[in-house]
């Protein structure tokens, strides 16, 4: 693997690795299906039937119904044709990117998922970061930036903007011409981020865009869709973005996301709550062994940050070490896009995986991050 590989590459070599190593890396649910889901997908076959006789705009509405109430996001401007379904939430991003004007400088939270900024970098725009304790002190970046980029809950911290901050970027946006842009893949997850960002949002008078994703909570191996939703008030070619990269999609995987909404709203939320849960306090109580600590200990999505001292092994160090004993985590160094030596001391595990695979991470890195200071 090369020094600069993206956290994709180490996702997808996980995801491929000949020997079977375990994979901690990618925030997606590898969780076997609760008995409720399992007879949800035996039904797969139902579904083909129904997407074969009825019209699509009805099923691709339903879905967006089921969903976004689900998640709170009552006031999304579902039926309007404003929410476009895409087969993941990183191709919605690029099409944001390609909508976005040629050069536009862009402000983007920091740290977080390096495919966002990567892939604005890639369709031709300027990224200025946007910290954490700007946002949270309400610190909004002015002209010439033309939009303003969130993820909300933020991965890998799981940082959660609170309304009253997401009004006063919305404020800012409004008065400085900027688009507001939230990635809220992590938003079904977290209880707290499932205010209405949409109705906040309209009711300043935004131009804005949201994406959403199923893709972090169910095990259904990458049957997902990603939701591109956009204010009417935004003037960005959005559609003609998304039309030189799908035609649409799969109305069985609508069907199927609306399945799982149901029971998500009946149970299966706080089923996948407890697992997360229970992953986090063995990561949390076998670290404590050696005196490491969660980053992020109010985190709430399925993802844990590890805080490394400063005389110890670095995150990148330990990331081969850990790949060497068959168990693949995450460094951080990639997620502070803009200054990685800073992501160093942090190391990320998931934690939507089968307890005995978290356990057995947590110890490797125990014994790796031993083992390693000693040779330090």
């Amino acid at each position: 693997m090369s020094e600069l590989a993206n956290l994709t590459t180490m996702e997808v070599d996980a995801l491929t690795d000949l020997d079977g190593g375990l994979n901690l890396t990618d925030g997606h649910a590898r969780l076997e299906l609760s008995a409720e889901q399992a007879a949800i997908v035996a039904r797969i076959p139902e579904m083909f039937a129904e997407a074969s006789r009825r019209a699509f705009p009805d099923i691709e509405r339903e879905a967006h119904h089921a969903y976004l109430t689900a998640i709170g996001q009552h006031s999304a401007p579902v039926g309007t044709g404003r929410i476009l379904s895409c087969y993941s939430s990183t191709l919605a991003t690029d099409i944001v990117a390609r909508a976005l004007p040629h050069g536009a400088r862009i402000a983007v939270l920091h740290p977080t998922f390096d495919n966002i900024a990567d892939l604005f970098v890639t369709r031709g725009l300027s990224l200025v970061p946007l910290s954490e304790s700007a946002l949270l002190a309400r610190d909004w970046p002015g002209p010439p930036v033309n939009a303003i980029v969130v993820t909300h809950p933020n991965n890998p911290t799981g940082l959660v903007t609170p309304p009253d901050h997401l009004r006063s970027l919305a404020e800012h946006a409004v008065r400085n011409g900027q688009t507001v842009i939230i990635d809220a893949s992590f938003r079904g997850q977290v209880k707290d981020a499932q205010y209405d960002t949409y109705a906040i949002l309209d009711e300043a008078g935004a131009d804005w865009i949201t994406i959403e994703d199923t893709g972090k909570l169910w095990p259904t191996h990458e049957l997902k869709i990603g939701m591109l939703a956009y204010s009417a008030r935004t003037k960005l070619p959005i559609e003609r973005a998304f039309s030189e990269s799908l035609l649409s999609a799969s109305p069985v995987v609508l069907l199927l996301v609306k399945a799982l909404t149901d029971d998500w709203i009946d149970g299966g939320h706080e089923r996948a709550r407890a697992l997360v849960e229970r992953n986090r306090e063995v990561v949390r109580s076998t670290l404590a062994e050696i005196g490491l600590h969660l980053a992020d200990p109010t985190s709430q999505i399925s993802v844990a940050r590890i805080e490394l001292p400063p005389d110890g092994p670095d995150s990148s160090l330990l990331y081969k070490d850990m790949v060497a004993r068959g168990v693949h985590v995450l460094p951080c160094a990639p997620f502070h896009w803009a200054d990685p030596a800073s992501g160093l001391k942090y190391i990320r595990l998931s934690l939507a995986r089968p307890y005995a695979t978290v356990e057995t991470a947590a110890r490797t890195l125990t014994q790796s991050y031993l083992e390693l200071s000693a040779a330090c």
